[in-house]
């Protein structure tokens, strides 16, 4: 039985996922189901397979992930962000593609909150000035 490497966390926006990695033939299971299942748009599943690919491990690794949160963009991103990160821990010679293509940095960005006294984050309520 191939041993499990430790759950790494990946996030974006609101998603966070937790990535079992293991040694084995490329199979994706994405909370109980098929990554082409849960990720039915091919921009998904490009994202989610785009550390495999830099890194040319491509069927080398099964990959178990739990992801809650967020919508499915987000979910795919932090997906790509927790495999990247397992992918360092296996073997860490692997940085400098990682870091090269941007999979290593934690995107930052959430949804801004909405302000007291407007419609939302930026967008004003409607102005007369008569």
């Amino acid at each position: 039985m191939a041993a499990v490497h430790k759950i790494v966390t990946g996030k974006r926006k609101n998603a966070i996922a937790r990535v079992y990695l293991t040694p084995g033939e490329g199979s994706m299971i994405v909370n109980g189901r098929t990554s082409d299942s849960y990720f039915p748009r091919g921009t998904w599943q490009f994202i989610i397979r785009q550390p495999f690919s830099v890194t040319e491990t491509v069927g080398k690794y099964n990959v178990v992930a739990n992801i809650c949160g967020g919508g499915l963009t987000g979910q795919a991103g932090a997906l790509r962000h927790g495999i990247s990160k397992a992918l360092l821990e296996i073997t860490p010679n692997l940085k400098d593609q990682l870091r090269k293509a941007g999979f290593l940095t934690r995107d930052a960005r959430k949804k801004e909150r909405k302000k007291f006294g407007q419609k939302g984050a930026r967008a004003k309520f409607q102005f007369s000035k008569r």
